[in-house]
């Protein structure tokens, strides 16, 4: 049998997406959606694995492909050691580390040891590709302002990696000749100077740069600290505040931007308030990453799912447009970011690195 398909899983909370491609065509996919009375049997995320392999064996044989029909798996980069961007060959480290949670617990650690496990029984290469923690900041980027406290790299990697080359390829240009600042606007936003294709910068996403639909981003730290020690609230809530319970909702009671766009539209001043000051500060996190690059900006291009708003994408246009040409590709497709990750290996376009030489182990 012709091998000539590759499959790509991409582990959730409460899902498993899979997908099959024949070289950039999506042939087929499904997402397997995990109940919770399913996911309460186990303790930690790593107890998942048989539960979700036997899932997706199990579709492969419902849509009756074979496993010898692949030329390769590619998985979800889960929470690892720092390591640059790229495509990467699973490996018995990488596994290792996915397993005790070397970054975290999270259920994209389940991607790369899936892959491997169907991998191995059909003799084909398990990938994973650009992982949230890709780290290719300059050790200028680092320094936080406390000797205490550094500057970490926590990035939607692979859709800002993914934009970068499809626009690279738009333009006919190699990514290494080309200077963009990319804004992932999600639940969560970042926004990284890519220079030459490396990330060498961006907010962290989780605690840094604007507030999201559900994130507040960077805070006034005095009033932070304040408000840690004053007794009404615990640790946990504290960490739910900035993480969960901040940003749009924190203020709107709801993370929904096309809610929020009806009010605004229904005449509600606070929400426009609101949601423009949302807007304001990815404009002014955009503006700062433009002075990292030293003001030699290609294109900003703005992805992820606040990018279907025309409402947004106007008013930061308004902002930035005088940066460079703004460029808007809406949502992420991960599932064909994978895809082509893989692709960049097996045809030879790059080459795939191997984890034990680029952690810092």
């Amino acid at each position: 049998m012709k091998r000539e398909l590759i499959l790509t899983i991409n582990p959730g909370s409460t899902s498993t997406k899979v997908s099959i491609f024949r070289d950039e065509e999506e042939i087929k996919s499904n997402k397997i959606y995990h109940k919770d009375e399913e996911l309460k049997k186990f303790k930690r995320i790593i107890e998942q694995y048989d539960y979700r392999l036997n899932l997706i064996t199990d579709w492969l044989e419902k849509e009756n492909i074979q496993i010898d029909s692949l030329r390769a798996v590619v998985g979800r980069g889960g929470i690892l050691r720092p390591i640059p961007g790229g495509t990467y060959l699973v490996t018995e480290k990488m596994i290792e580390d996915l397993r005790i949670g070397i970054g975290a617990e999270h259920a994209a650690n389940l991607g790369g040891i899936l892959a491997k496990g169907i991998a191995d029984k059909a003799n084909v290469p398990a990938f994973i590709v650009d992982p949230v923690s890709v780290d290719e900041f300059e050790e200028v980027a680092r320094i936080s302002g406390l000797k205490e406290i550094e500057r970490k790299s926590q990035i939607h990697a692979l859709n800002i990696k993914a934009v970068s080359y499809r626009r690279a390829k738009e333009l006919n240009k190699d990514l290494k000749d080309l200077n963009f600042i990319v804004a992932h606007l999600g639940g969560g936003i970042s926004v990284a100077p890519v220079r030459g294709g490396r990330m060498i910068d961006v907010n962290n996403a989780s605690e840094m740069g604007p507030f999201s639909p559900e994130r507040t981003g960077g805070l006034p730290v005095g009033d932070l600290v304040r408000m840690c020690y004053s007794g009404k609230y615990t640790f946990e809530e504290m960490k739910e505040k900035i993480k969960g319970k901040g940003g749009l909702v924190s203020y709107l009671g709801t993370v929904d931007a096309k809610e929020v766009e009806k009010r605004i539209a229904d005449g509600d001043k606070y929400a426009k308030l609101i949601y423009d000051a949302m807007i304001y500060q990815i404009g002014k996190e955009i503006g700062m990453m433009a002075t990292v690059l030293k003001g030699k900006v290609d294109n900003i291009i703005l992805t992820g799912g606040l990018a279907h708003s025309e409402y947004l994408v106007e008013n930061l246009k308004e902002m930035i447009s005088f940066i460079a040409e703004v460029i808007v590709y809406p949502g992420e497709d991960e599932m064909k970011a994978l895809n082509q990750g893989a692709l960049r290996v097996l045809n030879g376009k790059e080459e795939a690195k191997i984890y034990e030489r680029e952690a810092a182990i």
